[in-house]
């Protein structure tokens, strides 16, 4: 049996502003008649004042209207358009490099860029161009392109600053890096909040909530398996993987296609296939998938391999539930397995 929230439940969720309940619920205020997402900053209504809805549509045939301060109608996190045409530009021309002038000549303000790529990628927008620029003269060097050449043709003044970047980023210079490799990474908005998604040339290594527990320990588990270093790019893989979860929470997808590079032990394969093996709107136990595995004797084992999966949603982990029916441990929160079991279900029975 699924669990659903509680008013108890989603009421202290907004009191938290917790983003783990982002796309679940809509809150909406008697007294204003305004509905707003949980993570609104916005004072909080006494709890006789509160109807939670499960969707905006459901809040505006109710006489309610949007927020102007978490604009609901909007997906969480958005990358703005400003920010979006920064990105495409140096998509197409690594070696651009746009200084706070240039941003104010946009009308930008630069410390506006600095705090939105501070909060959302950890690091300056001049840091981001730098890590682009490196990721664009890894793949030429690894194409055979000799050094020098690459050094310049990605915008570096001299060769000496060009090794010292290189090698602060990849542990080793330029000559040395044959045997390493880039995971690209992005950031991307879905209904339950942003998600990262992270591939190399093999296929999509990670998929994740940015506010995932222990996120910090996969980015370095991951780099270690691969001897790779994570970097701000896109690739084909990354591509297919925002439009097939865009389709997925449409409800248009039921089976991902997806190329995938998930590194771990024989056994953790063996696991994380069987979870593909689930089919839509179905749940497992975890008794039920080490049977169906052949390895009836190891449910614990199986229940720890499901929790090191990295590529949420699309290795579904989210379907395997507790034997009596009870939701048990979600790296992206009990709500939103809750939510998207709930989804699936009923699109599989065509609501």
């Amino acid at each position: 049996m699924i669990h659903s929230l509680s008013f108890d439940e989603k009421y202290q969720a907004i009191l938290s502003k917790d983003p783990a309940f982002e796309g679940l619920f809509i809150t909406a205020v008697k007294t204003t008649g305004i509905f707003c997402r949980p993570v609104c900053t916005a004072r909080k209504p006494k709890p006789e004042n509160v109807v939670f809805y499960h969707n905006p549509q459901e809040a505006i045939l109710h006489g309610y209207r949007p927020c102007k301060v978490c604009k609901p109608m909007q997906l969480a996190e958005v990358t703005p358009d400003y920010v979006h045409q920064l990105l495409d530009e140096l998509a197409h021309d690594p070696q651009l490099r746009i200084k706070d002038a240039d941003l104010r000549e946009r009308g930008i303000e630069p410390s506006l860029i600095r705090r939105w790529f501070n909060k959302h990628h950890s690091m300056t927008f001049h840091a981001y161009q730098r890590m682009l620029r490196i990721n664009t003269a890894f793949q030429k060097i690894s194409k055979g392109e000799a050094v020098t050449h690459t050094a310049f043709d990605t915008g570096y003044e001299s060769l000496s600053g060009f090794n010292d970047s290189f090698s602060s980023v990849f542990g080793v210079s330029p000559t040395q890096s044959a045997g390493k490799q880039v995971i690209h990474i992005i950031r991307f908005a879905t209904p339950l909040g942003p998600m990262y998604g992270c591939a190399t040339e093999q296929g999509v290594c990670l998929a994740e909530f940015t506010n995932r527990r222990m996120l910090e320990t996969e980015f370095h588990d991951l780099c270690r398996r691969l001897n790779a270093v994570i970097l701000p790019g896109q690739n084909a893989h990354l591509d297919q993987l925002q439009s097939e979860l865009a389709e997925y929470f449409e409800g248009k997808r039921q089976q991902f296609t997806l190329s995938l590079h998930t590194p771990g032990t024989p056994f953790q394969q063996q696991v994380w296939g069987g979870l593909q093996q689930i089919p839509y709107g179905i749940t497992r136990s975890y008794k039920e998938q080490a049977m169906w595995l052949g390895r009836e004797s190891a449910v614990r084992a199986v229940a720890s391999a499901n929790g090191m999966n990295r590529v949420a949603i699309v290795i579904p982990c989210h379907r395997v539930i507790g034997s009596d029916g009870s939701l048990t441990g979600y790296a992206g929160g009990l709500a939103r397995k809750d939510w998207l079991l709930n989804f699936e279900r009923n699109h599989a029975a065509g609501e």
